[in-house]
């Protein structure tokens, strides 16, 4: 007699897979005051909705940085027969085609957004992202997980993301990456708003003729401007009591 080392499977999902206990294959719905579970072949196989927690994986992303994701799949049993006779242990069947498709489907994108990344297979760069686009790579998870156990008699009704971040061996680097991003984004905002401020005070000085300037003058001032607008710190002011020149 064989011994089947998945029998007594125990996976992070709701209800447990019980091992036959006869030989006798049957088919009989249970009348009782449970009207979703089935016994089929000495198994009770429950119709009831239930919920995979997958483990947290550590998965490449197209970029080749380490990432840690996990997912939670919704599924439920469809076709009794075929989750019973058509694999060994329906729920370990699930389990591993969990985290293929997750692997898969996970290594064609970036966690965060990268430029010339195409993501859709179309020859088109996108925007699509792990971070920023998680509905959709949801989707094609659960897309993926479904064709592979429609012959397990399984249907899948929804798969989420429920973590994701970066491997904590680059997490430090990473954060300091998007902070220096950060940074760049804020000067630059800095630096176009000192500009249309120095614009708007040369043309106010001109329009009113409040005091004529030369190129020279212009240039100090704007200079002047640019580093008090700018500057990180409070600027200090030193008063010239005599001649430019």
């Amino acid at each position: 007699m064989g011994f089947n080392p998945a029998s007594k499977t125990k996976l992070n999902q709701s209800g447990d897979v019980e091992s036959p206990k006869k030989n006798v294959f049957s088919f009989t719905m249970n009348n009782g005051t449970d009207k979703q579970t089935v016994e089929v072949g000495g198994k009770k196989i429950s119709l009831k909705i239930m919920t995979l927690s997958n483990n947290k994986q550590k998965i490449n992303d197209c970029l080749g940085n380490p990432i840690e994701i996990g997912i939670a799949v919704t599924w439920r049993v469809v076709d009794t027969t075929k989750a019973v006779f058509a694999v060994d242990n329906y729920k370990e069947y699930l389990s591993l085609q969990c985290d293929a498709a997750l692997r898969n489907i996970v290594r064609l994108y970036p966690y965060d957004f990268a430029p010339g990344v195409d993501t859709t297979g179309d020859g088109v760069a996108d925007e699509g992202s792990l971070r920023g686009s998680s509905e959709i790579v949801a989707n094609r998870i659960k897309d993926a997980i479904q064709e592979k156990v429609d012959e397990a008699g399984l249907e899948i009704i929804e798969a989420r993301i429920t973590y994701l971040a970066y491997a904590p061996e680059i997490a430090a680097v990473m954060l300091q990456r998007q902070q220096a991003s950060a940074i760049v984004d804020a000067r630059k905002m800095i630096v176009d708003g000192a500009v249309g401020m120095v614009e708007l005070a040369l043309d106010k000085l001109k329009n009113d003729g409040v005091v004529n300037l030369d190129e020279e003058r212009k240039a100090q001032m704007v200079s002047n401007l640019m580093v008090v607008l700018c500057g990180s710190k409070d600027a200090q002011p030193v008063v010239n009591s005599g001649s430019l020149y």
